[in-house]
């Protein structure tokens, strides 16, 4: 015989086991269906960066910070439909980003900035760019940090949150590119003969583009002689081998006629 204390007990939690399956009952529908949306809301943002050919690293980002989020905010979900309090669970949780954030805050700075970055595109891969007082050709615009190759093969990071935030000279952007390159030349130089020259370098050229077309002006009167800007445009990549070629053929032409260089500029 099962002594009646027992049976007390047995149908006293049959009673409670019953009255609290809803809640048991509702609270693992919504962590199966909730788990299965989240799952399905992975492979349709996935599909849809592949489709759009979005940022792949800020996109694969942006899902799995999204994914945690919504996982949070499921598991809350799970325990309070079980009836626990979630007053006190939220406040931890809340307490903890706090902490995370204010640590990691120079960190989220440069992280926001890259988000810039890749949202309003100042720059892109393969772009020859200015900024931070470093120049260089962009190889890769990662989460936190942009990263430059220079013309001397070194690799520079600069960290987003600055670069978003500073100056940036595109010089891919236009697709041409203009150079201003200077010569002194004495006051006792015909001005005719030394603008006739340089512009006889730049149709010896087929890196200068005649169109837009090239300058030639006097732009100071110094102490020492008169200055000539030199302003021819090439493409983005033959901008570099353009301007060297340009100084060093005037200078040689220059020369042959007889003009005095002087030796500031």
């Amino acid at each position: 015989m099962v002594p009646s204390q027992t049976i007390s007990y047995i149908t006293e939690n049959m009673n409670a086991f019953i009255e609290y399956s809803p809640k048991l009952i509702t609270a693992f529908a919504i962590l199966f269906i909730g788990h299965y949306s989240i799952n399905l809301f992975r492979r349709l943002a996935n599909r849809e960066v592949r489709k759009r050919d979005l940022e792949i690293t800020l996109s694969k980002f942006l899902i799995n910070i999204g994914t945690w989020i919504l996982r949070v905010l499921l598991f809350v979900t799970f325990i309070s439909k079980l009836g626990i309090e979630t007053a006190s669970f939220v406040a931890i949780i809340g307490a903890a980003g706090l902490a995370v954030g204010l640590s990691l805050q120079g960190s989220l700075s440069n992280f926001a900035g890259g988000i810039l970055i890749i949202l309003f595109k100042p720059f892109e891969v393969g772009d020859s760019i200015e900024a931070q007082g470093v120049s260089g050709t962009v190889a890769e615009i990662q989460i936190f940090v942009t990263k430059l190759i220079a013309s001397n093969n070194q690799i520079v990071f600069i960290p987003n949150g600055s670069l978003s935030n500073g100056n940036i000279i595109n010089h891919s952007l236009q697709g041409e590119r203009r150079a201003d390159l200077a010569i002194l030349v004495s006051y006792d130089s015909d001005l005719k003969v030394v603008k006739d020259i340089i512009f006889g370098v730049f149709k010896e050229n087929d890196k200068i583009l005649q169109e837009p077309a090239p300058t030639v002006e006097v732009t100071a009167l110094t102490e020492t002689g008169v200055r000539v800007a030199i302003r021819p445009w090439a493409l983005n990549e033959d901008f570099s081998k353009m301007s060297s070629q340009t100084l060093e053929k005037c200078l040689i032409e220059l020369n042959k006629a007889g003009i005095v260089m002087e030796k500031k500029v």
